[in-house]
């Protein structure tokens, strides 16, 4: 018997779902960046931060990360018809991959914001299960009303 997560997504579907993914995130995302958690990144950073920011590296990281969470998270919950098998899959994707650019920089740079790792980590999560939940919820197929 095949397991429905293991169901391919057709081309155009898959397309589709990344498109919404791509826009769950980037909605969420730039709200935390932009208005919530702004000041504690600025503070915490510091003359860090890119000012203005690189735009070419921040599109090239939208793409592949919301080409993963489509890949990893959305697809998933679009075969298997659950918003929760996308949000856990996307709360498992977010914390490893924040975990691995966190942890990465708390070791190899100096003077790395070490206060900013467990709330960068906790957004990652929240955020890629937002994501692809949102995106699954969106693009699944709606089931014909009952007569």
């Amino acid at each position: 018997m095949t397991h429905p997560t293991s169901l391919p997504l057709g081309a155009g579907r898959w397309l589709a779902s990344w498109v919404v993914t791509a826009a769950a995130f980037g909605v969420v995302d730039g709200l935390w960046l932009g208005i919530i958690a702004k000041g504690h990144y600025e503070r915490a950073f510091g003359s860090l931060l890119a000012d203005p920011a690189n735009p070419p590296a921040a599109a090239a990281f939208y793409i592949i990360y919301t080409l993963g969470i489509t890949y990893f998270a959305t697809a998933p919950g679009l075969r298997g018809s659950s918003i929760r098998i996308a949000a856990i899959q996307g709360a498992a994707l977010g914390v490893v991959a924040y975990a691995a650019f966190n942890l990465t920089g708390l070791a190899v740079l100096e003077g790395y914001p070490a206060g900013i790792v467990p709330l960068d980590m906790a957004w990652g999560t929240l955020a890629t299960s937002s994501a692809a939940a949102a995106a699954t919820a969106v693009a699944r197929p709606r089931r014909a009303a009952r007569r």
